[in-house]
């Protein structure tokens, strides 16, 4: 397969370019990511109704990933349960090299085919969960032997790649193929790549949580009062939702503990 993410960069000797040209031409190329995303919104939507489907039931998301991608995927899980109220089960993010490889790379992790399964099988995965494999170049053996394990197991499997026709794509169930081209760096696919990998996952986990119903017309209702900015805000959506002041609102979020238990019970 030929890889665009490892092609030469449109650009060239970029270290005699001004700051103001650098920053200009990053920006360039970072506008091709939502059009190429554009392209592959039925692949998403599928992924998304079967996500919803399955946790709908008690199933469960994973993503599994290495080096960027992996921790993209533990970004995005890990954000789930303080922005709708999910608990730190239900979307989980599995690196190669395991949680010390969210800061620093553990070497050949990445080439292990058969690490991912080991890793999801200590969850317990069942056929009612969804397995996503992240991997910009779609050849990361890592992901490509947990999805490929997870689909004999019967397992919904889907992956985010930045390549055409790549083995991971092969693999699955639902292939996200969003082609960014070259990056500006030749290769440093945590640019363009990592880009792409981000919006795709925030939609995927967004619209699945309102399939699930953890908001309310376009509020968090769920969230979780972890700080004084968001102890603020849900008294701002209480106060109005039901029309009241905010000394009624702060009395009801601290009775209730969080707004959609204050708003059923008003």
């Amino acid at each position: 397969m030929t890889k665009s993410t490892e092609a030469d960069s449109k650009y060239t000797h970029l270290e005699q370019m001004s700051v103001k040209e650098l920053l200009t031409n990053i920006n360039k190329e970072d506008k091709i990511v939502p059009y190429a995303i554009e392209k592959v919104m039925d692949k998403i939507e599928l992924v998304v109704l079967a996500a919803a489907e399955r946790m709908k039931k008690g199933g469960r998301l994973f993503y599994i990933g290495a080096g960027t991608s992996g921790r993209l995927g533990i970004v995005d899980a890990s954000e789930c349960p303080p922005t709708f109220g999910v608990s730190h089960d239900r979307v989980i993010g599995i690196i190669a090299g395991g949680d010390s490889a969210i800061r620093k790379a553990v070497e050949f992790a990445e080439d292990d085919i058969n690490q991912a399964w080991i890793d999801l099988s200590a969850y317990e995965i069942t056929e009612d969960d969804v397995v996503i494999g992240i991997a910009a170049s779609g050849t990361t053996p890592y992901v490509i032997g947990g999805v490929k394990s997870a689909k004999a197991n019967g397992i919904f499997t889907a992956c985010i790649v930045c390549n055409s026709d790549s083995p991971l794509s092969a693999e699955v169930d639902v292939p996200i193929e969003v082609i960014v081209g070259p990056e500006f760096v030749t290769g440093s696919t945590r640019m363009k790549a990592g880009t792409a990998q981000k919006l795709v996952l925030n939609m995927i986990s967004t619209s699945v949580m309102i399939q699930l119903g953890r908001v309310k017309g376009n509020k968090m209702v769920d969230m979780q009062l972890s700080n004084n900015k968001l102890v603020k805000r849900g008294i701002q959506m209480l106060m109005g939702e039901l029309s009241i002041t905010y000394e009624e609102a702060k009395e009801l979020l601290d009775k209730y503990g969080n707004v959609r238990n204050a708003i059923n019970n008003f």
